[in-house]
């Protein structure tokens, strides 16, 4: 339990449960976090600001767009102001401006949190993080950082 107070985390196919309308999903959500009835509604608010929510806040979450849902989903993992944020392809399936929305979202969130990103798209791994880790089988292969390495590409083909 101590774990998942400190732990927010984003899968691939952000889930959102269709039937709730966004506000209600991420109130649900920070009362499965622990959080406090009197704290709920400025947490939801946060999340909703940070994330530019404001516009569907009050649509089912099965109306959203793929990029709408996935912001929803990042606000879910925000809400209880983890120390840990664990995103799985958080791009994936999104437009450009989408994923620039995105990358930008993933790299503000550094100041405040730890960031663990999982994804197999290089180039946006460059976008985006500061260190870069191979996993290949469970077994750590590297860890370089980014600046560091000029071809990703390059990099991993040479561990793997």
């Amino acid at each position: 339990l101590p774990a998942r107070r400190r732990l927010g985390y984003v899968p691939e196919a952000a889930p959102v449960y269709g039937h709730m309308r966004v506000r209600e999903f991420l109130a649900f959500m920070g009362r499965l976090r622990g959080l406090s009835p009197a704290g709920l509604g400025d947490a939801v608010d946060r999340v909703v600001e940070r994330l530019a929510l404001g516009a569907v806040v009050h649509k089912p979450t099965r109306a959203l767009s793929r990029g709408y849902r996935q912001r929803v989903a990042l606000a879910q993992a925000l809400i209880h102001e983890p120390q840990i944020v664990v995103l799985d392809e958080p791009t994936n399936g999104l437009d450009p401006r989408q994923i620039i929305e995105v990358r930008e979202l993933v790299r503000s969130l550094a100041g405040t949190h730890t960031v663990v990103m999982s994804s197999h798209i290089l180039a946006e791994v460059a976008k985006t993080a500061d260190r870069v880790a191979v996993l290949l089988d469970g077994r750590l292969l590297g860890v370089r950082a980014v600046a560091d390495t000029p071809d990703l590409e390059d990099w991993f083909l040479s561990l793997a």
